[in-house]
């Protein structure tokens, strides 16, 4: 699938080395605690995966990020700025867009309006420029043949194309993906790490959830395992793979060596190798 070359800028500049930190985040719902303590530095164009159980907080994580929930306690601050207070919108415009597990598209509207909203609302373009952004971005996404078609008669993987589309459209300094390879077939999940990796490639900085694990350990260089709303592993994805902790909470404690093996690649069959993990 071709890639359109050269950045889609964001028109934003980063302060400081560290983009996004979080220091003593803490969020509980009466006993039950979705993060406990939590600190992380993500610098600018890093890519940050994170692995977890099932109602480790990955979620909820991305949520205080992004200002759908408020932390307890603890601050979070964006190019050195505090943002801890400030909601979803406020930081959307700020530079933070963020995908969700399950893609809501404005079913009726098409692929291009979908886009062409959160570049309007979300960069703050108009007119001429929010059209011509917005075209780059299907683009980009894949999605360019599809820019008339109702969102609603989309396939899994175009939605999910379209999800992250929408957070890419609104000119991110930062991008949260929460599990875009999902339900995808392994060729679908290679290209969608193409995709991300392009992305990454414009010097947007992307914290990535994933349960497909090796679409993780083929695209970034440092993982975080999350468990009980609490980091239990951090360092380079096998490393962090081949933690008894992490295997304990998350893998099990069978890790195979093809799980912490590179994302699948689409050969000249056009069969990836492999299986999903």
């Amino acid at each position: 699938m071709p890639l359109t070359t050269g950045p889609l800028t964001t028109g934003r500049e980063t302060t400081g080395s560290a983009l996004l930190e979080l220091d003593g985040i803490s969020k509980s719902f009466g006993r039950v605690v979705v993060a406990d303590n939590l600190s992380l530095r993500v610098g600018a164009a890093d890519m940050v995966g994170i692995v977890g159980p099932n109602g480790a907080g990955k979620t909820s994580l991305f949520s205080l990020i992004s200002g759908d929930l408020e932390p307890d306690s603890g601050e979070i601050r964006l190019g050195g700025t505090v943002i801890t207070r400030q909601g979803a919108a406020a930081r959307c415009r700020l530079g933070v867009g963020r995908t969700y597990q399950v893609p809501r598209p404005f079913g009726a509207m098409t692929v291009f309006e979908n886009v062409l909203v959160a570049v309007q609302q979300g960069a703050g373009l108009r007119r001429r420029a929010s059209y011509q952004r917005a075209a780059a971005i299907l683009e980009r996404a894949g999605l360019a043949a599809e820019a008339n078609s109702p969102a609603e008669r989309l396939g899994l993987l175009q939605r999910k194309r379209l999800e992250l589309a929408r957070a890419l459209a609104t000119g991110p300094r930062l991008l949260l993906l929460d599990e875009v390879a999902g339900g995808l077939t392994d060729p679908e999940v290679a290209q969608l790490v193409e995709i991300v990796s392009a992305i990454r490639g414009d010097g947007i900085a992307i914290i990535w959830i994933e349960h497909v694990v090796r679409a993780l350990t083929g695209s970034v260089e440092r993982l975080l395992c999350l468990a009980g709303g609490a980091f239990v592993g951090d360092g380079s994805p096998a490393a962090v793979l081949a933690q008894p902790a992490v295997r304990e909470v998350f893998l099990g404690t069978e890790v195979t060596t093809s799980l912490a093996g590179p994302a699948p690649a689409v050969p000249a069959g056009g069969h990836p190798e492999g299986e999903e993990a």
